[in-house]
């Protein structure tokens, strides 16, 4: 008997290390095995000041309205592995992130709608500065630790202004490309002529802030056309890849897409400095 529960205990032993090295044996054990998706995509808003409480509200009425939206099920649906991981980020000056949702799977509708109907709940925020490079080194990290194995990694920026606060743009963005991520845009062009405006937001998003393999931009130039403006973008970053090296693109319903180009054209750093210097800096 005593022989027996010898072995009987070294086997329950062996039992127990060959579930923790399958990441079965609870939260004591190695960390799992990353989960497979399709899509790990941070969507990073801008809540500064310069948006106002209209443009927040049609911000976030895009993206509640985009995961309620039977194309952006199908999409998801229609990926290789059927599944993505998504979390919402606000960000405003260089040390304003915070997480509003945090990273959720999506597998079909009632992922994506559950997803959609928390996010409807939340209140929104509004704060000082705008740190582009900030929001995208505050999201690499969340792609860092997701604890995902995805076929892409997509950092989802929308902004109604350019950096003006923590370290250039550009530096920010070169780190995340580094890393195999992609960057793309929504440039907020709802106003002009404010003290927060600069001319051109879509050409400053599309030299200096989006990037990486497939990289576009989807401005958004008119409040009619705000919500389609962040579906179209959310269908496209699950569902397509875009060609490199077109200046424009077809989207599931007509919204203009700007691709990256190989090209820059605009001085980020002499835009941001001269940003700078307006708000005393």
């Amino acid at each position: 008997m005593r022989r027996r529960g010898l072995v009987h205990g070294a086997g329950a032993a062996l039992a127990a290390l060959w579930l923790s090295a399958l990441g079965l044996a609870g939260s004591g054990g190695p960390a799992r095995a990353e989960t497979e998706v399709d899509l790990a995509l941070v969507i990073a808003v801008d809540v500064s000041f310069s948006m106002d409480p209209d443009e927040q509200a049609l911000q976030r009425e895009g993206f509640v309205d985009a995961f309620r939206s039977p194309l952006v099920h199908d999409a998801i649906a229609r990926g290789a592995v059927g599944r993505i991981a998504v979390t919402y980020v606000e960000w405003a000056g260089a040390g304003d992130q915070t997480v509003l949702l945090p990273w959720s799977v999506m597998a079909g509708a009632r992922d994506a709608t559950a997803f959609a109907a928390e996010l409807a709940t939340k209140p929104t925020r509004r704060a000082s500065r705008t740190s582009i490079s900030g929001a995208i080194d505050f999201a690499v990290k969340l792609q860092e630790e997701g604890g995902f194995a995805a076929t892409r990694r997509v950092i989802d920026v929308s902004g109604d202004g350019p950096n003006n606060s923590g370290r250039p743009v550009l530096a920010a963005r070169d780190d995340a490309l580094r890393r195999d991520l992609t960057i793309n845009g929504l440039p907020v062009m709802l106003k002009t002529g404010g003290s927060y405006d600069i001319p051109d937001l879509d050409l400053y998003y599309r030299d200096c802030v989006i990037g990486g393999t497939g990289a576009f931009m989807v401005p958004a130039r008119s409040r009619e056309q705000f919500r389609d403006a962040v579906k179209t973008k959310i269908i496209m970053e699950i569902a397509t890849r875009p060609v490199p090296g077109r200046s424009f693109a077809a989207s599931p319903d007509g919204a203009e897409v700007v691709l990256a180009q190989a090209v820059r054209r605009t001085n980020c750093l002499a835009g941001e400095q001269q940003w700078r210097d307006r708000m005393g800096n």
